[in-house]
């Protein structure tokens, strides 16, 4: 039995867990996709078969998938086997590998480095900011991933143009201005006319953060301007400011400046010390709260 749950939705990717419970030595019927993926085994092994040439799949192997192939699968442990797909449209892999690439071999060998970055795309999957830092850490997969298998094409190596500092100063004010571009890092590379890895990587090196922590610096600022005025809806606010729900505020909030929204609103009323609020925190961080934390 197959069973998929979707982990992370957009036009240009989707990230699915996949958990099969087939014990069968032999091969599947042919199967054809139509999408780039990347496929990497958090538990068990099975077998993938294209033209002819069988690799086994498990925790140290990954395996790279272009449109177009005939493939089938074998699942022979005991048990089952879990993994995770990550499907690319054609562009958002041309991007990624260049034009016209496809894989020169299918099997991906998962050092430290890689199984770090599928670990960390599963976390920022559960923060609920799939626009910027699963986006971000998805990239940073590729990159590890697309350099074994596309010669010539590693992200990693990509050079940076002569002066990025406009690139960086056009996505600041982008962001800034709450561009609906912006509300993405592939759109907003899109409306730049870059990758979304030059954006990224520039970001960095200009600024020494990434472009994902810079768009939650300034929603966190928009986000006290707005407590600061006595917003009392922080549905609302959540909604307004671009937040998947108001637990995802409370916590980006929490993570940045160290206090829920509510006891912020209590540090900004007029004078009221810092300290009157350490009670309330404690409360806070007891309470509804702190569950959010733990999704």
């Amino acid at each position: 039995m197959l069973t998929t749950t979707a982990l992370a939705t957009r036009p240009d990717f989707r990230i699915t867990a996949v958990s099969c419970r087939d014990d069968h030595t032999r091969w599947s019927q042919t199967e054809v996709r139509e999408d780039y993926r990347v496929v990497i085994v958090r538990r068990g092994r099975f077998r993938r078969q294209v033209a002819g040439a069988p690799v086994e799949i498990d925790p140290t192997t990954a395996y790279l998938g272009a449109p177009g192939e005939e493939e089938r699968f074998a699942h022979p442990a005991a048990g089952g086997d879990e993994c995770t797909s990550i499907s690319l449209t054609p562009t958002l892999w041309q991007a990624v590998a260049g034009e016209d690439a496809r894989p020169a071999r299918q099997s991906v060998y998962v050092d430290a480095r890689l199984d770090l970055a599928h670990r960390r795309i599963l976390a920022s999957a559960r923060t609920g900011d799939v626009d910027h830092a699963v986006t971000e850490e998805l990239l940073r997969l590729l990159s590890a991933t697309v350099g074994q298998v596309v010669d010539g094409a590693v992200p990693t190596r990509v050079r940076p143009g002569r002066d990025e500092g406009p690139l960086v100063a056009a996505a600041r004010r982008a962001i800034g201005e709450a561009h609906p571009a912006s509300e993405g890092l592939v759109p907003l590379a899109e409306l730049l006319g870059v990758s979304p890895y030059r954006l990224s990587r520039a970001f960095t090196r200009e600024l020494g953060v990434s472009l994902t922590r810079y768009r939650n610096r300034v929603r966190v600022s928009h986000a006290l301007d707005r407590l600061d005025a006595g917003e009392e809806s922080l549905a609302a606010l959540a909604a307004d400011l671009g937040f998947s729900d108001q637990a995802h505020l409370t916590r980006t909030m929490r993570h940045y400046l160290g206090h829920t929204p509510t006891a912020l609103r209590r540090l900004l009323a007029p004078g009221q010390p810092e300290g009157d609020t350490a009670g309330g925190q404690r409360a806070l961080d007891q309470g509804p709260a702190h569950a959010a934390t733990c999704q």
